[in-house]
C-alpha cells in the first residue's frame, strides 16, 4: 500500500526485532491514516525538496514493539505519528533545518548527531503541530533548538 508518491506501509512497518521476536506490528487502519499525513506532510516533502531517497530507519511500531526496544507504549511512533530517517549523502542538520524553515511538524528531534550524516531525525506530525526543535546526545540529553556539534 502506498501511503504517498515514495513511500509505502511495508517500509513504514519494517522492523528486524519485530521480526526476530514474532511482533505483531501491523497498524490500525487510524494509524496507517497518520501514516499517510506523515509521509505527504514531512517525508515526501524531503524526498522531493532533496530528490534523494530517505532512509526510514523506524516509522511504526506497536506498542509491544516499543516496549520490546525500550521505548513507550504510548510514543508517537505507536500511534503512526513519527519516523526516524536520514537522507544519505545530506547532513542530517541541513535536513533537520529545512525541515524546521519549510514543513509542519509537531516535534523535529536532531538525534545523536556529531557532524556530517551522523545520528538520525525524528519527525513527527499532528493535525495541531507544536513545531518543537529539540536535539538530543547521549551526554546531555534533550536540549531546545537545533544544536550543531
Amino acid at each position: 500500500m502506498k501511503l504517498s508518491k515514495n513511500f509505502s506501509l511495508v517500509e513504514m512497518t519494517k522492523s528486524q526485532t519485530a521480526l526476530r521476536r514474532g511482533i505483531d506490528n501491523t497498524p490500525h487502519p487510524n494509524q496507517v491514516e497518520h501514516l499517510e499525513r506523515l509521509c505527504e506532510a514531512v517525508l515526501q516533502p524531503v524526498r522531493d525538496h532533496f530528490d534523494r531517497p530517505v532512509t526510514i530507519t523506524s516509522g511504526y511500531r506497536s506498542p509491544e514493539l516499543c516496549v520490546a526496544i525500550g521505548s513507550k507504549p504510548t510514543s508517537q511512533h505507536a500511534k503512526g505519528q513519527a519516523a526516524d530517517f536520514e537522507v544519505p549523502g545530506v547532513s542530517n542538520m541541513e535536513v533537520a533545518q529545512w525541515i524546521a524553515d519549510n514543513l509542519e511538524f509537531d516535534q523535529l528531534i536532531l538525534e545523536c548527531y556529531t557532524g556530517g550524516n551522523t545520528g538520525w531525525i525524528h519527525c513527527s506530525y499532528v493535525h495541531e503541530p507544536r513545531k518543537e526543535l529539540l536535539t538530543y546526545d547521549r551526554t546531555n540529553g534533550y536540549r531546545k533548538g537545533l544544536i550543531d556539534a
